[in-house]
């Protein structure tokens, strides 16, 4: 593996979108993998030992897909990360994401209750939905725009946290996330739209691990993702947000 260097430290207070003595959170980019993995050279992971110097070294409480953007918490202690673990399991934060889909869900807005189940295979791991040995995976969506039939902005909020779930979820909407040919196959491109993954954690929301206050943090579209919003005329602030956990 790689060493950290002083400029990961650098990326990673350009990424830096909150901080204070217990929290990081980032604004990660799509395509950098947040653990290491089998082919997988650069990762956040190892990235961290860059801001390690003279005290604890940032952990990981959850994750991001490799090609998803967005919102990434990091706790500074053992006992932050504790604690914000627990509130990632006990489904004591809400999240928020932003996808642009290859058509248009019908009805525009609705809960998806389906379980899903990892599958492997030739192109490897796969999840379905499997309604027998599946685990339960819901997620609450609305569109936010839409441009004709052609494209949808769509507000997605997992209330599990399965591998995939939006992604494997909007398939079976029929509207596919764009960029995503493992689980809408050539049906996810649009022409003219970068074909990379159209999916970004647009907010989390959750009591503060050390005050207890409410936190709501928001990180912007960058890149691919950006291009594409400013494509279709989409405006950022036009979208609701979370509510604060009370």
């Amino acid at each position: 593996p790689r060493a950290a260097t002083t400029a990961d430290a650098h990326l990673i207070a350009d990424w830096t979108i909150y901080a204070d003595e217990h929290l990081i959170v980032l604004n990660k980019p799509a395509g950098l993998a947040v653990q290491g993995g089998t082919g997988t050279y650069r990762h956040l992971d190892g990235m961290l030992d860059a801001l390690a110097a003279g005290g604890d070294r940032p952990r990981l409480v959850h994750r991001l897909d490799r090609d998803t953007s967005g919102v990434l918490l990091l706790a500074r202690t053992a006992a932050i990360a504790a604690r914000l673990g627990a509130a990632f399991q006990g489904r004591d934060v809400a999240k928020l994401y932003w996808a642009l889909t290859v058509g248009v869900p019908n009805p525009r807005s609705g809960r998806i209750d389906k379980p899903l189940a990892k599958h492997g295979g030739k192109q490897g791991e796969r999840v379905g939905h499997d309604e027998e040995d599946g685990k339960r995976a819901i997620t609450e969506y609305a569109v936010v725009e839409a441009v004709g039939r052609r494209a949808a902005w769509l507000d997605l909020r997992p209330q599990t946290g399965r591998t995939h779930q939006l992604r494997v979820h909007c398939a079976m909407l029929g509207t596919p996330i764009v960029g995503d040919g493992k689980y809408g196959g050539k049906a996810a491109f649009l022409a003219g739209i970068a074909g990379k993954l159209h999916l970004h954690a647009r907010a989390v929301a959750l009591r503060h691990p050390a005050t207890g206050r409410a936190l709501l943090v928001e990180a912007p579209l960058a890149g691919h993702m950006a291009e594409s919003w400013a494509f279709f005329g989409f405006e950022e602030a036009a979208a609701p947000s979370l509510s604060l956990v009370s």
